[in-house]
């Protein structure tokens, strides 16, 4: 008896990466007749940072999340799938995507691209894909290359 998934996350942020990431989340959805869920997750650390923080900034994070999913979804259905949602969610992605998201959706697989972070920022604020990894509830596939 092979294992089939049922309800494949892919976590998207707008790298090449998770780009990769997606296309492969695809072919895996297709193959296991599966239902995929994009997700973005805005990172709202990056916000304290802004001594004049308004509501404008949140917004236009929010816009250009629902057009990069909106495109995602589009590409999806366009490949054959028809069963595609997106979900774009506010807070720390290391967080959000393997402890809140995965379990609020019952996803039983997560494909995110991986860290394009260098030494120094993995060793301080470590990546989203190692923690994804580490606390998903899940399995787990860090997609490093595009190929197929």
């Amino acid at each position: 008896m092979g294992m089939k998934y049922q309800k494949i996350m892919v976590a998207v942020d707008g790298s090449k990466e998770a780009d990769w990431a997606f296309k492969k989340g695809i072919e895996i959805a297709k193959r296991n007749h599966a239902s995929l869920i994009l997700v973005h997750v805005i990172d709202t650390r990056s916000f304290a940072m802004i001594e004049a923080y308004d509501t404008v900034i949140g917004e236009r994070a929010e816009k250009l999340a629902k057009d990069m999913l909106e495109n995602y979804k589009k590409q999806a259905e366009m490949a054959g799938m028809s069963d595609v949602e997106y979900v774009i969610d506010f807070g720390s992605p290391k967080i959000k995507i393997p402890r809140d998201l995965a379990k609020k959706h019952h996803i039983d697989l997560i494909i995110c691209g991986a860290t394009g972070m260098n030494v120094m920022e993995r060793l301080f604020i470590g990546s989203v894909s190692e923690h994804i990894t580490r606390y998903a509830p899940c399995d787990v596939l860090v997609v490093r290359t595009k190929k197929l």
